[in-house]
């Protein structure tokens, strides 16, 4: 088995060496070996850090990523891999739904001489924007039903 500094997982993942010892300390990485208190890590760390690298550029958080790296050496189960992938495609749907909301009020300012912002945020904040939705049982009220 070869044996790799930090600095060379460093280099050969384009990665900075703080890092590395970041994702270490917060779990995403397995503790090093060590030779006279110097990192040493195998092959499989670069696997590791390539699917860090993926699941960061699409979406998920450090804890996200530890827990689909939890409990493995190298690559997570395919069914803990689609179970979260399903569940951040829900999230990045949500999310585009927001924009897209988002934008469709900014472009409606851009229609007016005057864009109204402060009636515009009052009407955010007011009673009949956050009326609750009705109930699957026809009722409106809450508890009566």
């Amino acid at each position: 088995m070869r044996w790799m500094t930090i600095g060379e997982v460093a280099r050969r993942t384009g990665m900075r060496a703080s890092a590395i010892r970041y994702y270490e300390k917060v779990g995403v990485l397995p503790k090093p070996a060590r030779v006279s208190g110097q990192r040493r890590y195998d092959e499989g760390v670069l696997q590791r850090l390539a699917i860090v690298r993926f699941s960061q550029r699409m979406g998920f958080s450090i804890s996200e990523i530890r827990r689909l790296l939890e409990g493995t050496q190298s690559r997570p189960p395919p069914a803990r891999w689609r179970s979260m992938a399903m569940a951040k495609l829900r999230q990045l749907r949500q999310l585009t739904e927001r924009v897209e909301a988002m934008g469709k009020m900014i472009r409606d300012t851009l229609h007016h001489r005057c864009p109204h912002l402060v009636e515009r945020g009052t009407a955010l904040a007011s009673p009949e924007r956050r009326k609750p939705q009705p109930r699957s049982d026809g009722s409106d009220e809450p508890g009566n039903g």
